[in-house]
């Protein structure tokens, strides 16, 4: 996406993204070594309760080893560093883009160092440090003071670093690259709040134009402002990447709501970019938001992600504890399956299927074959567009029934491929696609190819989420459920995902089973 779009001004045609200050390498090194120093600091603090509580040394005489007092508590040590470095990144400590203040970010770090230091104080009396000390009793008095002593050294370095940082920002530098969306008041307000305050983090690279010719914008290119107006609101998405915008500031309360929501769609989470908004303009967006104070300017942030990058690690390690566990249990069944459907019909065992994923990226469905070979799918696609625009259940000539989308009495199914379909055994192949990453155990729905064309802009954020081999539909009816209440089940757990709503999912997709429900 290099092309200029069509509906740029001429003045704006030339406009190149402005080349980085520091190299790229440099911001994630810089994370690297502020964990480093978190994890040495994690380190000094424990020591220092320790010493605060004991008295003695947590060194040995010669200082090669460990005194004998500090034994016990050292062999603790090696999940107190990384619980506190976790903990960092769980509240997005490390996180240096965009605005932040520093009451925000004390509470980040009071939030890190508490959850942490209950995490130690539970792993250290359920482990009591080894096997070596199982009987040793530990000192409370030493993790209240690793708590204090954490919280104030802790709190006085992420504040220093936030100091350092604006310092840098008054230079131009870690500033990222934004686009206003509005010609307005409010448009002017922003841009003008944005460059008196540089230590904000953000650097506008142009104006997206929504209301041609309007004297407040006028006003403020007559002042100099060297701001230029790079296209209107159908440009948006294809200005996002040639110009490498990070953040969308979106000014206009007065653009209609289904004409924005389309454009955030189209822009997509693939240029990971952040978009912020007025609240007047916020009432169809979803319920994961944030309000923020940029400046004197509150605005509200969209997730550019449904789950934070701690929530999607927790997610994918589950899945990929789930699947192994069950690809190894499960094995001596996929055999007998895999002879019953040979024995019974002539074809592969395996079937696969084009399905569409996270971001409408398409990737191969593995499943038991329930079909003959060469099975026409003019009824099954049928059945779905039916299904997208909620007409009513029909029987075909052939006696086939289609159920939302489903074809109930389907004469291409073979007879062991019915009891696999009752019982979702034809699924248990999916636990390779969730290994190799294009699904979860838990999610929406994964949809056919020719079923996403026919999806309306909000549908599509079906697509949000890594689709699942169970999910909120299957345990809320399955086949029996519209589509249109498909989509709100979907969206209503992306929107309140848990790693607990998962394990219910998973608890209630069993007794579904047993029902034989089917799902396609």
């Amino acid at each position: 996406m290099n092309s200029v779009p069509k509906n740029m001004t001429s003045g704006s045609e030339s406009l190149k993204p402005e080349p980085n200050r520091v190299p790229r390498w440099v911001m994630p090194l810089i994370k690297v070594a502020i964990a480093g120093v978190d994890a040495s600091l994690a380190f000094l603090t424990f020591s220092m309760a320790f010493y605060l509580r004991e008295g003695v040394s947590i060194f040995s005489p010669d200082g090669w080893w460990w005194s004998p007092g500090f034994l016990p508590y050292a062999a603790v040590l090696g999940f107190v560093i990384p619980i506190r470095v976790l903990m960092f990144m769980y509240q997005r400590v490390y996180r240096f883009s965009g605005a932040y203040s520093y009451v925000a970010e004390f509470i980040k770090v009071f939030k890190a160092v508490l959850t942490g230091s209950l995490f130690i104080i539970a792993t250290t009396f359920l482990f009591r440090g080894g096997f070596a000390f199982r009987e040793f009793s530990y000192s409370r008095a030493v993790f209240i003071f690793d708590f204090l002593i954490a919280l104030v050294v802790f709190t006085l370095f992420h504040l220093g670093i936030r100091y350092v940082q604006a310092l840098f920002r008054r230079r131009g530098i870690n500033l990222v690259p934004t686009l206003i969306v509005g010609t307005n008041q409010e448009a002017k307000q922003t841009i003008e709040e944005l460059e008196k305050q540089p230590d904000l983090g953000f650097r506008v690279v142009g104006v997206v134009e929504t209301r041609p010719g309007t004297s407040e914008f006028a006003a403020l290119e007559r002042n100099g402002n060297k701001i230029q107006v790079v296209g209107n609101l159908e440009d948006l998405p294809d200005l996002i990447e040639p110009l490498q915008i990070q953040e969308v500031i979106i000014t206009d309360s007065d653009i209609p709501s289904e004409l924005l929501f389309e454009t955030v769609m189209k822009s997509g989470r693939r240029s990971r970019v952040e978009f912020r908004l007025a609240p007047s303009v916020f009432n169809f967006m979803p319920q994961k938001t944030n309000v923020e104070q940029v400046g004197v300017l509150p605005m509200v942030r969209l997730f550019r992600e449904p789950l934070t990058d701690a929530e999607r690690f927790v997610k994918r390690f589950s899945d990929l504890v789930i699947s192994f566990t069950s690809l190894l249990i499960l094995s001596p069944l996929w055999f007998v399956l895999a002879l019953a459907i040979r024995v019974d019909s002539k074809g592969p065992i395996l079937f696969s299927q084009e399905r569409v994923g996270m971001d409408g990226r398409k990737f191969l469905c593995l499943k038991f074959r329930t079909m003959h070979t060469n099975a026409d799918d003019e009824l099954h696609r049928k059945a779905y567009e039916e299904n997208i625009r909620g007409e009513a259940p029909e029987e075909s000539e052939n006696g086939a029934v289609k159920v939302f989308g489903k074809v109930e009495n389907d004469p291409r199914v073979t007879r062991f491929g019915k009891y696999l379909r009752r019982s979702s055994l034809d699924e248990l192949p999916q636990l390779l696609n969730v290994v190799k990453g294009d699904m979860s155990i838990v999610g929406p729905r994964p949809p056919i190819p020719y079923e996403v064309d026919q999806y309306k802009v909000q549908q599509r954020k079906r697509l949000d989420m890594k689709p699942g081999i169970t999910g909120l539909w299957q345990v809320s009816g399955r086949n029996r459920i519209p589509f249109e209440e498909m989509v709100k089940v979907d969206l209503y757990y992306i929107e309140n995902w848990s790693l607990w709503l998962d394990l219910r999912i998973i608890l209630l997709t069993l007794p579904a089973m047993f029902r034989g429900d089917e799902t396609r």
